[in-house]
């Protein structure tokens, strides 16, 4: 009680002393990750030659030509826990991961259990879960709140469908699953979309691109103040897991680096899009340039797709793009998306246009539509699945220089183009794009849409995801020849 007083009746000056000193720490810890996670990719290409333990691979194992087993293995019975299960249009990334990589596994003949909170649409039956088509997973709603997650809710029904017939496998998506019920589980795969130490980077970036006349927010200094114990409980509760799967290159190196997890439980498993609904139609993408009013005559027409909040770097290119202009009046955006931003970008005149949020059938349209894909991300974690959708739909990137993005996406100088999260470094970006012109733009465009075709698809995600589980179940799985 005593040292409460005295921290309240401390003066301004003593208080940003401690935020200067905590933050001087955090600066110190993050630079030795910087030099860790900056190493370039070295293999770009599918390993094609590769053999051995699966545990032992420290690459994405989409690089490896799954093939069909013979004789096919028998169906797994797997329990997926999810905050949150997509039934609406517009779902998060993280939902749309676990949709697509479930429904495909579920396809594939497992028999796959999702563990989730009550949706939010009246018209679902919360009875379903016995009336699925065989090819689709088993949703458990729990009771309560719609949207709100209630782990011990889902936990009781895994333990009651448990006890029916064990399950092969349990994904706990991120940490759907608190760590004390998780730890004791061997049959255990966590995926991470993003952890503390990658969303200390992501604070420092967004204070980094905040306006000289715009003060800090309180929340800001509140969260920074509270991130390094949650970075040193991470490393200390992770290592009971069984497994974990990175999404991107520098997650999995950050896990056994820093996070001090044994490499043969860390595994490297990026995401996938469904290749039906992303994929190269330049009549559809005329089609609806028309549609929303893109002159014929404009020299290039940029897209960013997302929520349009700070956080997705929208402040960044609200600025860059408003300078561009001045310059370049010819050069569309289209705004794919909703959020505090929407109103601002109108404000920049008739080249923008913002169409809200959009379906998966609306965006392939949205991104066959352009000719670069803008993505001014100030959030390192994770991995936008809006850079795999445009690159599967035959578009080159312009993003931020993440260690996620850079090691795992954009992997080639062909790919697109990279700037520092600052309005001058993505101007000076924006400037080369429309110097190199449209027709350069498509032919980077090409390479884009074939790297990602054999690497980002749903398909290659879930056959990747399968063998992992098979191998939790079986060490015979593990070997890869």
């Amino acid at each position: 009680m005593a040292f409460n007083n005295r921290f309240k009746k401390s003066s301004s000056s003593s208080n940003f002393s401690f935020f200067s000193t905590l933050f001087f720490l955090m600066i110190l810890f993050t630079i030795p990750v910087f030099f860790l996670l900056n190493t370039p990719t070295t293999c770009t290409t599918l390993t094609k030659t590769w053999s051995g333990d699966l545990r032992l691979a420290e690459f994405p194992w989409n690089k490896l030509p799954f093939l069909e087993l013979k004789p096919p293995p028998p169906p797994l019975k797997i329990a997926v826990f999810s905050r949150k299960w997509p039934m609406g249009t517009t779902p998060g990334g993280m939902e749309r991961h676990a949709y697509t990589l479930h429904t495909a596994l579920a396809q594939r003949g497992h028999k796959v259990h999702i563990f989730t909170s009550p949706p939010q649409e009246e018209t679902i039956s919360f009875s379903s879960s016995d009336a699925n088509p065989p090819s689709s997973p088993y949703i458990h709603w729990h009771e309560g709140e719609p949207g709100k997650w209630r782990y011990n809710k889902a936990w009781e029904q895994f333990l009651e469908q448990n006890q029916k017939e064990p399950f092969d496998v349990v994904h706990s998506e991120s940490v759907a699953l608190p760590h004390w019920l998780a730890r004791d589980l061997p049959n255990l795969a966590v995926s991470w979309h993003g952890i503390a130490l990658e969303s200390l980077q992501s604070s420092i970036f967004q204070d980094l691109a905040r306006g000289k006349d715009e003060p800090r927010s309180p929340d800001f200094e509140q969260g920074l103040q509270g991130v390094l114990p949650k970075i040193l409980k991470e490393i200390r509760f992770f290592r009971n897991y069984a497994h974990h799967v990175a999404i991107s290159d520098s997650c999995g190196e950050m896990l056994r680096d820093v996070y001090q997890i044994p490499r043969t439980r860390v595994h490297v498993i990026l995401n996938g899009v469904d290749e039906d609904d992303f994929r190269e139609d330049v009549e559809l993408g005329r089609e609806f340039r028309t549609k929303i009013g893109i002159p014929s005559n404009a020299s290039l027409v940029l897209g960013v797709a997302g929520r349009l909040v700070k956080d997705k770097g929208h402040p960044l290119l609200h600025e860059a793009y408003s300078r561009l202009i001045t310059n370049h009046p010819n050069v569309y955006l289209i705004v794919a998306g909703s959020g505090p931003w929407e109103n601002r970008y109108r404000d920049l005149g008739s080249q923008v246009l913002v169409l809200g949020s959009m379906s998966p059938s609306m965006l392939r349209a949205f991104y066959n539509a352009i000719d670069i894909f803008v993505n001014p991300t100030l959030r390192p974690q994770g991995l936008d699945l809006t850079l795999m959708e445009a690159m599967m739909s035959g578009k080159p990137l312009l993003a931020s220089r993440f260690p996620s993005i850079k090691g795992s996406v954009v992997v080639d100088d062909e790919f697109g183009f990279m700037f520092s999260p600052n309005v001058e470094s993505l101007l000076e970006a924006l400037e080369a794009v429309v110097k190199e012109g449209k027709k350069r733009l498509a032919i980077r465009g090409k390479a884009c849409r074939e790297y990602a075709a054999s690497m980002f698809t749903a398909t290659k995600m879930a056959f990747a995801y399968e063998r992992l589980f098979l191998c939790i179940k079986n060490d015979a799985f593990c070997n890869y020849s």
